[in-house]
């Protein structure tokens, strides 16, 4: 019942955003008079869809605003088709108005398909992170894009908190031992620590990252971040964090990394052979931010040779990964699909968000300043 009525409070908290008044755009993002196309694109939740009334974030749920549009005389199209020239997202650029899609199943949205797209004016979504979008080819057509800013930080940082503590106390081989029958103390224990006195570097501290040194402050942990900004300096004594200008200054003290940074242009590719070299050896590292923050090749070769001593993380490059996927195969590796953002109480607030700002948008009236990412051809500071 509590996590019910939590859930149900970020929603209204959500929803009830003060309004302001609207700016003119390249592609006038207000919409008019009539009917809109709104396509969604989300993953197929198939037989598990129906195991949960709240799981409103899959092909199935289409974030629980149907009915609503619906009603009000727009078309709702959702798919889980998203690659390839005759995919079904394909067969609907041409004349959609908003697109809505996830970071956990994202249909990327190219320079080729934003030029295609001629009566395209908004671009949501349902999550953080909006780097499926060719960010400056949006801005450069004057479009919208748009995310539920703080949605997820809470399942993000829980999330991350959870595999750092899996890599720490070596825990998948005791899982892997029991479901094979095996009884190994000595084959987990030579490589299990504890979290206590260990030192954690956070490479951004954004809201996920600060929220994670908070989460890490009763472990008695000596907490590092590196970030463009500094945390509020009340905010940094309370957490006992100690900032680092120079990151790579800050990775060899790093008994745990996580990456906590956003995709950009600057960040791709920013941890490749030499940055990990860098690292102290046998460091833990968990990235829930971006895969292609990550040089394939060189996480497998670190992981590989025992310079990185564990790798966990619920994002890759490109999304979903195939199956030769070589960070599916490397030793010491925690990795999961992308499901560390798309809890059901996260589900519940980013479809409340995406609600919020496609009424607003109907309405003519700015969204919460903070949800932007491309504005009027401007991209947010984090992705400049």
């Amino acid at each position: 019942m509590a996590m019910k009525q939590a859930a149900t409070a970020a929603i209204r908290a959500f929803s009830s955003s003060v309004t302001s008044q609207s700016s003119p755009l390249v592609r006038h993002l207000h919409a008019s008079a009539g009917s809109k196309k709104i396509v969604g694109v989300f993953y197929k939740a198939n037989e598990y869809a129906a195991m949960n009334p709240n799981f409103v974030g899959c092909v199935e749920g289409s974030l629980g605003i149907r009915e609503w549009l619906e009603s009000q005389g727009h078309q709702y199209i959702v798919t889980d088709d998203k690659e390839g020239l005759n995919c079904e997202l394909e067969k609907h650029i041409p004349d959609l108005h908003v697109l809505i899609t996830t970071p956990f199943h994202p249909a990327y949205v190219t320079a080729e398909r934003i030029k295609k797209a001629k009566n395209l004016q908004l671009l949501l979504t349902a999550g953080i992170g909006s780097d499926h979008v060719d960010l400056n080819a949006a801005a450069a057509a004057g479009l919208t894009v748009a995310e539920v800013t703080g949605s997820n930080v809470v399942s993000v940082a829980e999330d991350e908190l959870m595999r750092i503590l899996i890599l720490v106390r070596n825990f998948l081989p005791g899982h892997h031992q029991v479901i094979k029958g095996e009884w190994n103390v000595a084959g987990i224990a030579h490589r299990a620590y504890d979290l206590e006195g260990k030192t954690i570097g956070t490479v951004g501290a954004g809201r996920i990252g600060k929220l994670l040194l908070q989460r890490l402050k009763p472990f008695n942990c000596n907490l590092l971040y590196h970030d463009r900004l500094k945390i509020d300096p009340e905010l940094e004594k309370q957490i006992g964090a100690k900032f680092e200008e120079d990151m790579d200054a800050m990775l060899p003290k790093c008994d745990v990394l996580v990456i906590n940074t956003p995709l950009t242009d600057k960040t791709r590719g920013l941890f490749n052979k030499e940055r990990i070299a860098k690292c102290k050896k046998g460091v833990l590292i968990v990235n829930n931010a971006r895969g292609a923050i990550m040089d394939t090749e060189a996480v497998v070769d670190a992981c590989n040779s025992g310079h990185i001593g564990g790798y966990s993380g619920d994002v890759w490059n490109p999304q979903p990964a195939p199956k030769d996927h070589p960070w599916r195969y490397m030793p010491n590796q925690a990795m999961t699909p992308h499901i560390s953002g798309t809890t059901i109480d996260a589900q519940l607030r980013y479809a409340a968000g995406v609600k919020d700002m496609l009424d607003r948008y109907f309405k003519g009236q700015n969204f919460p300043a903070q949800n932007y990412i491309v504005k009027e051809g401007e991209l947010a500071p984090q992705y400049r």
